[in-house]
């Protein structure tokens, strides 16, 4: 009997996961305010009832798409605020960490970005919550650095923010620049790597 339920549990899995990927394919082209239920299981084959089997509505799917696309990132943004030897190192290492992140995932990324701002509240409400995790994760390994000693915990989110918010416009301007060239990389990379150089100034200067 377990090994009947585990075959089921894996199928029920494999079913969510092709709902998931399904919707992930069909946002390459529109937003999820405009996906309808039809359309994802018409994609992976199954009757629309199916879909009942494993979200309540589509901004139910849409928020498991926010959790599968960031959730998966904490390790990574808190790699990009961790001590290395210079704040241009940590520069350089954030933006390849990133430019990486953007060519495995390019779908997940254009999702975050096209839905940040979407119609479905649902949706950019677990984004925020997200994003807020990931500055509460980014502000606690920056309160380990050294160069934070006298500084407050407020402000130390507040820093925590501007890297996250860095990072989610660094990874929008990668993805816009898979369209074009060597050339286009390498200058988004660079106005990355100012853009984070100055908010490092600010920052060693902040207590002056």
């Amino acid at each position: 009997m377990s090994h009947t339920l585990g075959i089921r549990q894996a199928q029920k899995q494999k079913t969510r996961q092709a709902l998931l990927d399904a919707a992930l394919g069909l946002l390459e082209e529109q937003s999820l305010s405009s996906l309808g239920l039809r359309e994802v299981t018409r994609a992976v084959g199954v009757a629309p009832t199916a879909f009942y089997r494993h979200f309540r509505s589509i901004p139910d799917l849409g928020v498991a798409l926010v959790e599968e696309a960031l959730g998966s990132l904490h390790p990574m943004i808190r790699t990009t605020v961790t001590s290395a030897d210079n704040s241009e190192e940590r520069i350089t290492r954030a933006i390849e960490l990133i430019a990486g992140h953007v060519d495995a995932y390019p779908s997940h990324v254009r999702f975050i970005a096209r839905e940040r701002h979407g119609g479905v509240q649902p949706v950019r409400d677990a984004i925020r919550d997200q994003l807020a995790r990931f500055a509460e994760e980014v502000r606690d390994e920056l309160a380990k650095d050294p160069q934070s000693t006298g500084w407050s915990g407020d402000d130390l989110l507040m820093l925590a923010h501007l890297y996250v918010d860095q990072m989610l416009i660094t990874a929008s301007l990668f993805l816009e620049a898979m369209e074009g060239t060597d050339d286009d990389r390498e200058r988004v990379a660079q106005v990355a790597s100012r853009q984070m150089r100055l908010i490092s100034i600010g920052r060693r200067h902040w207590l002056d």
